[in-house]
């Protein structure tokens, strides 16, 4: 496996990102203990999370994940071994939220004291915030790059045009620049990114790390039918795929993970690295065994005629 660069940020990462959402969520502590000693032992080294993960299941209360990983560097000692990402700007209750100089430089010393150490490889936006101007935003995240809390900055979930406006505010101020996109990006949800970000991460040189690489578990192969939908916690957001373009998808990765003797899983997230432009899928795992398929998927070289095979039958 070789490494891939975050946008221009000189950080290299391999092309397989740890989705730190389950850390308090449906992965308990132990357990996420397991799964981060056995990402690093597989020779992986990026981690994924955001301040507000698991808010939704903790009654409004944010920073599990964070703490979860931050015991995890202090027990174990591995912080060296990860290139980690965190995020800022979705509500963590009263007035936390957004990306204003003043909620940033708060919401970084939370995070950092969370983490337990003393800078973060990538701070991303979590979310485009409209009521502060660009100009704002771009001069607090460069500010903490300078003090050394930061190495580099990615946006999520920006519209194409505030993206490009971000992108132009950076060099027009000699602000620092979003080196990293995460979009919504999977072997089914295709047409957004590839119609209106695509174009814009490769002339820019962005590195693209991609979220819901699985389709919140649909391109495992786990759900056939609406019969199957209780079998997760995130069984409800499955619905949506189950139509005639899901079952022939579905139908690709079969046929591909049985001539690589592999599962759907890997087939998926193997087809997502080998696409231009695409630095690392993220992808989440609560047991060792899904975190084996991930692992096996990113040393799964596809040939380029099963790669044109599997785009097709995706298409949309």
């Amino acid at each position: 496996m070789e490494k891939r660069e975050l946008g221009k940020s000189g950080i290299e990462v391999l092309p397989l990102c740890f989705g730190g959402n389950v850390f308090g969520w449906t992965a308990d502590e132990k357990t996420s203990f397991e799964l981060l000693d056995a990402f690093v032992d597989k020779g992986f080294n990026f981690v994924d999370t955001a301040d507000v993960y698991s808010r939704w299941a903790h009654d409004g209360v944010g920073g599990q994940s964070e703490t979860i990983i931050g015991n995890w560097f202090k027990q174990g000692g591995k912080r060296d071994k990860i290139i980690l990402a965190t995020k800022v700007g979705k509500p963590m209750g009263d007035d936390k939220k957004g990306l204003s100089k003043a909620y940033i430089t708060q919401a970084v010393e939370d995070s950092l004291r969370r983490l337990q150490t003393d800078y973060v490889d990538l701070y991303q936006a979590h979310d485009d915030d409209q009521e502060t101007p660009l100009e704002e935003t771009l001069e607090a995240f460069t500010d903490l790059i300078k003090q050394g809390k930061v190495r580099a900055i990615g946006a999520s979930n920006y519209g194409h045009q505030r993206l490009r406006q971000a992108l132009q505010v950076s060099q027009d101020n000699g602000f620092a620049r979003y080196e990293t996109l995460q979009p919504e990006y999977n072997f089914y949800d295709r047409e957004d990114y590839e119609r209106q970000y695509e174009a814009l991460c490769h002339e820019a040189g962005l590195g693209v790390i991609t979220y819901y690489s699985l389709a919140s578990g649909f391109l495992t192969g786990k759900y056939r039918s609406e019969n199957d939908l209780n079998k997760s916690k995130r069984g409800g957001g499955i619905k949506k795929y189950l139509n005639s373009r899901g079952f022939t998808i579905l139908r690709a990765l079969d046929e591909v993970a049985q001539e690589y003797n592999t599962t759907p899983a890997s087939v998926a997230i193997a087809w997502l690295i080998a696409r231009q432009g695409i630095t690392a899928p993220i992808a989440s795992a609560t047991s060792v065994k899904q975190l084996d398929d991930l692992a096996n998927a990113a040393q799964l070289e596809l040939s380029r005629e099963t790669i044109e095979q599997l785009t097709k039958a995706s298409s949309y």
